[in-house]
């Protein structure tokens, strides 16, 4: 009952999320507006996660951006390293470094020139039981092409993947191949924004039995970079790769092939961390 009534909460948060337009498609849009309760702790007491989902609205006319990388803090200090999609200014394959400070809940970050263009956020985090931690803030673009550019910045941390993970993979023709690990982990932030994951996964299926992740770095898998998942599982006779997106209901849905072997096939996937 209590993981009923949790995924209840975070499904409705997730209705909140996807009311927001724009972005990268693959990844979900965070919240337009934040919650106006009172955060949990004091904003002396936030100690900020590391993978993030952000998304730009721009006032002065220009393309909704989603964002996904790398927020890391020490300290007082934060760094960060991201990837955009949705601008025709900035590559997703090129890293952007932002650095700063965080003050009792505030921060202030820049980065570093990316071709004359130098990007300036501030805002602030909250955390709330049973939800990400959330960032809400403004952003100003000055020099080159994205130069002029401002507006609004929401956002909202992505849980680390840990531990036991099991789903289906479903074929074009409708059969069911189950899959999963009892160990996925993810290790910690590249130099790219990305993380790495690990894992030795079992499938069921009569064509394929085992494999193991290799952890990769942004574009590169097996990696999480914002809510994107990217995993490659080389197995006896072939390669499965899958590319998905991290759901706040705690699922990871996406499409999958195999390729490489006898067994080739296209479909469609998912992984769980409660089934079995």
């Amino acid at each position: 009952m209590k993981r009923l009534l949790i995924t209840s909460v975070l499904l409705c948060f997730l209705a909140l999320l996807c009311s927001c337009g724009g972005g990268r498609t693959s990844l979900l849009p965070p919240p337009t507006d934040p919650p106006t309760d009172t955060p949990t702790g004091t904003p002396s007491d936030l100690k900020v996660p590391g993978d993030w989902e952000l998304a730009t609205r721009s006032t002065v006319g220009r393309p909704a951006l989603a964002i996904g990388g790398s927020i890391i803090q020490t300290g007082n200090i934060l760094s960060s390293a991201v990837h955009v999609e949705g601008s025709t200014c900035f590559e997703q394959k090129t890293v952007i470094l932002l650095t700063g400070t965080l003050t009792d809940g505030n921060i202030s970050m820049g980065s570093v020139s990316l071709n004359g263009q130098v990007i300036t956020v501030a805002g602030s985090f909250t955390k709330k039981d049973g939800f990400p931690y959330q960032l809400t803030g403004t952003y100003t673009i000055d020099g080159g092409c994205a130069g002029g550019d401002e507006g609004s910045l929401t956002g909202y941390s992505v849980d680390g993947i840990n531990g036991v993970w099991y789903g289906n993979l479903t074929t074009e023709e409708g059969a069911n191949i189950h899959w999963g690990t009892d160990r996925l982990g993810q290790v910690e932030a590249s130099s790219e924004g990305s993380f790495g994951l690990t894992g030795a996964f079992n499938f069921d299926g009569t064509c394929f039995k085992s494999g193991a992740l290799t952890p990769g770095t942004f574009p590169t898998p097996s990696f999480i970079l914002g809510t994107s998942v990217d995993l490659n599982i080389p197995i006896d006779n072939g390669i499965v790769a899958f590319v998905g997106t991290a759901d706040l209901d705690g699922l990871i849905r996406g499409t999958y092939t195999v390729t490489g072997g006898a067994c080739e096939s296209t479909g469609k996937g998912y992984l769980s961390p409660w089934e079995y």
